[in-house]
């Protein structure tokens, strides 16, 4: 079988969703939080960052079988990555190609959550030329073999997005906030507000999020792990119902009225 060829998560009896362990794919209210906006609008198309204080922190390295550019504390994070796949596996190392790491836009498929490529904190991964099929719930041998070596170093592996996403990695929520607390982020001011989740967000919290609303407003919203416009929506009437202020933002007083966990 060759590095690229796929093999199903169900058949190989893997849970794909907790693959990561602790490991929490990081979310757009850290992100803006922590390090700011890349740019003033975003679409599905693929452009730079246009924040000069963002833009300042990107640069271009090269991984050994390709060169990328993105932010320096994840290109350094990557390299290391790399040297580890090169050392332990050096048929994959020399098999992997890129889709690109730095590219302001949305989640694929969203309207509302910034792709965390737009931070240049994530990176999608080829094998032999080849790009695996996004929502199959396949993954391609290669990655699978090497997605310890990435959450070792902290990052989160997107074969645990609600949509499969296996050529994805990403700098994990807690890389991102021991990077800020490192000073690798410069002189940005923080606005991050702890134990929030938010318009934009995505991930299994927002996936909870949008079961508890369904099952407590008998509502039909889609259970897709993005934090949209109507899962917005339904939060507000949550709180209408249940006398919290209406902004639309699950904070400690709306999650515990939800009785849900905000981690």
């Amino acid at each position: 079988m060759s590095l690229s060829s796929t093999v199903s998560f169900d058949e190989l009896g893997i849970n794909r969703r907790t693959i990561n362990g602790d490991l929490r794919g990081s979310r757009n209210s850290t992100m803006l939080g922590l390090i700011g906006n890349p740019r003033g609008t975003y679409d599905q198309t693929c452009r730079n960052p246009t924040n000069p204080q963002i833009a300042a922190l990107m640069v271009t390295a090269d991984f050994g079988p390709f060169r990328a550019t993105g932010m320096k504390p994840a290109v350094d994070a990557l390299k290391d990555i790399m040297k580890e796949i090169k050392r332990d596996r050096q048929d994959v190392h020399d098999a992997l190609s890129t889709a690109g790491m730095l590219c302001c836009r949305l989640v694929r498929g969203s309207s509302t959550a910034i792709s965390n490529h737009s931070w240049g904190t994530a990176i999608d991964l080829k094998l032999e030329g080849k790009l695996d099929r996004r929502g199959d719930g396949r993954t391609q041998k290669g990655l699978l073999e090497i997605h310890p070596i990435f959450n070792k170093h902290g990052f989160f592996w997107g074969a645990a997005f609600s949509t499969e996403d296996s050529m994805h990695f990403e700098a994990s929520d807690q890389l991102i906030r021991k990077w800020a607390a490192d000073g690798e982020f410069g002189n940005l001011p923080s606005t991050l507000e702890d134990g929030l989740l938010n318009f934009g967000d995505r991930g299994p919290e927002v996936e909870e999020l949008q079961q508890v609303l369904n099952l407590q407003l008998a509502l039909d919203i889609d259970v897709d792990g993005i934090f949209g416009k109507d899962t917005q929506n339904a939060v507000k009437e949550f709180q209408r119902r249940n006398g919290v202020s209406i902004d639309g933002v699950v904070g400690p007083n709306t999650a515990g009225a939800l009785g849900i966990d905000l981690g």
